[in-house]
């Protein structure tokens, strides 16, 4: 769904994506990238309705063989709805010629994530004024081994109820005041049966698959 917006505002953001400048090999270079500004030319040119209609004259006119126009155009996905949990789903594989082979390259994540250089400046839930959408991470599920074969772990944090969080899942309800600071708790490992206590630092150095954060209120 293509949506109309004011072309002053269409691509701007809550945050100033230019003051960012991400790591390479780091989530917020990955979140950069899959919402940069692309300009959609030569065979990716867009449909145009209205530029066809001028073409080709009133749609009462328009005969079997009408020619479609297309035109230059820029394109942007951008986060219109801040979600309460937010999943993170890292691709780790790459075409080897006709194989898929496992990227095990080490993606570096935060503890504290800010979403807002990547929500529209429209923003749905997100407070007018607020130029922050903060997350806690508080699950990483990690896979060792290879395409074929391996085994999934998790990253687990043991924290206190969150009951503004369960209101803004339930009701969508805006957070009311923010907080910048990690959410408290202990992590732990699981693997199978096998649950283990393990350091903030531990957790930070895992090969993430999956992260998972919750919104900070």
């Amino acid at each position: 769904e293509v949506s109309t917006e004011d072309p002053e505002t269409a691509f701007c953001t809550l945050a100033n994506r230019e003051d960012l400048n991400p790591e390479e090999g780091s989530v917020h270079h990955c979140l950069y990238q899959f919402t940069r500004n692309e300009k959609l030319t030569e065979t990716n040119k867009l449909l145009c309705d209205v530029c066809t209609q001028r073409h080709c004259g009133p749609k009462n006119n328009i005969k079997s063989e009408k020619k479609y126009v297309y035109t230059n155009a820029k394109k942007q996905m951008l986060i219109s709805l801040a979600p309460p949990v937010l999943t993170l789903h890292l691709k780790r594989f790459q075409h080897a010629g006709f194989n898929l082979r496992k990227v095990n390259r080490h993606i570096k994540f935060p503890e504290v994530i800010d979403l807002a250089p990547f929500c529209t400046a429209k923003c749905k839930n997100v407070p007018e004024g607020d130029r922050k959408v903060l997350y806690s991470l508080y699950g990483v599920v990690e896979h060792s081994g290879t395409m074929r074969s391996g085994h999934y772990t998790a990253y687990v944090k043991m924290r206190t109820t969150n009951n503004h969080l369960s209101d803004l899942v339930l009701r969508g309800q805006s957070p009311q005041a923010l907080e910048t600071e990690p959410v408290k708790g202990q992590w732990f490992h699981v693997s199978d049966t096998h649950v283990s206590a393990v350091s903030a630092s531990k957790v930070l150095s895992s090969q993430a698959y999956l992260l998972f954060y919750e919104r900070l209120l």
